[in-house]
């Protein structure tokens, strides 16, 4: 995913967080704030180290960027931020896909 598709910086993690309302199921949380003025969404990952070591965290990471750029024309222009919970360590990839679509339907990400 390009860099102008990514929320980076601290401060606009704050400001979705403080900011945007959230929606949750038992894999996932999704904070959301929506912004008029862009022309596509921007999304930040979370997933802590309760997840697993490095190599799981970043394995999460990898699924959840693969099945955004598949959603891709779908997902309204929003900045999200993706937080997994610690019970995504033993899902496979279709899982995380289905979970992670319910979560963005219940935050009217995508339709």
């Amino acid at each position: 995913m390009k860099k102008s598709y990514r929320v980076k910086k601290e401060k606009d993690f704050q400001r979705v967080f403080d900011t945007g309302d959230s929606c949750a199921n038992r894999k996932f949380v999704v904070y959301r704030l929506a912004d008029s003025d862009q022309t596509h969404f921007r999304v930040g990952l979370s997933v802590g180290k309760k997840v697993g070591n490095a190599v799981n965290r970043n394995r999460i990471k990898r699924q959840i960027r693969a099945v955004l750029q598949e959603l891709k024309p779908e997902i309204a222009s929003v900045d999200f931020i993706i937080i997994a919970r610690p019970s995504t360590r033993d899902l496979h990839h279709e899982e995380i896909r289905s979970n992670l679509i319910h979560v963005l339907k219940l935050a009217k990400i995508i339709k």
